[in-house]
C-alpha cells in the first residue's frame, strides 16, 4: 500500500528536480599561438618581467552547432616547444572562454609560457568543452575584462 502512495509522489518529484548538466564538444579552428601584443599588460618588456614568462596568446573560432549556449566552456591543448616537449607540464586546460553562443565565435586565452622555452611554440589536439547549464560561478556585470577579452568583446 506504501508502494502504490509513494511511487506517484517519487515520478513528480524526479519530474521536478532538473538534471545534471550534460557536457557538450564543440568544433575548434583557425588556432593560432602567437606572442602578446605590446600593448597588452600581460605582455611585460623583457626589463620588467620578475615572474620568468612570457605571454602568448592562443586564439581560434569555436562552433556550436545546437540552438541553445553552452556555458563555462574550457579550451584543452597540448602547447610544445620546438623539440617536441609539453610546455605546460601536466596541463592540456589552457583555460576558459565563458558561454559560447550557438553558431561561430571568436576567443582568445592568455599563456604564461617559461623563459627560455625554445620556439617556435606550436600546439595539437585543441578541443572545446562546455555544458548545458552553469557548474561554476558566475562572473558579475561589475566585473573587469582584461585587455585581451575587452578586445574581443568590442569585435
Amino acid at each position: 500500500m506504501i508502494r502504490v502512495v509513494l511511487a506517484p509522489f517519487l515520478v513528480a518529484l524526479l519530474l521536478l528536480v532538473p538534471g545534471p548538466a550534460w557536457a557538450a564538444e564543440l568544433q575548434v579552428s583557425q588556432v593560432s599561438l602567437e606572442p602578446c601584443p605590446a600593448e597588452d599588460v600581460g605582455a611585460q618588456p623583457e626589463l620588467r618581467r620578475p615572474s620568468g614568462a612570457s605571454c602568448y596568446a592562443l586564439r581560434g573560432t569555436v562552433l556550436n552547432p545546437g540552438r541553445k549556449p553552452v556555458v563555462d566552456t574550457d579550451v584543452f591543448a597540448l602547447i610544445v616547444d620546438s623539440s617536441g616537449e609539453p610546455v605546460l607540464q601536466n596541463r592540456t586546460r589552457v583555460g576558459s572562454i565563458g558561454d559560447v553562443p550557438p553558431g561561430s565565435s571568436s576567443f582568445a586565452l592568455r599563456l604564461s609560457v617559461p623563459a627560455g622555452t625554445p620556439g617556435p611554440l606550436s600546439f595539437r589536439s585543441v578541443k572545446a568543452r562546455g555544458f548545458s547549464a552553469p557548474v561554476r560561478t558566475r562572473a558579475g556585470i561589475d566585473d573587469e575584462l582584461l585587455p585581451l577579452e575587452q578586445a574581443l568583446a568590442d569585435e
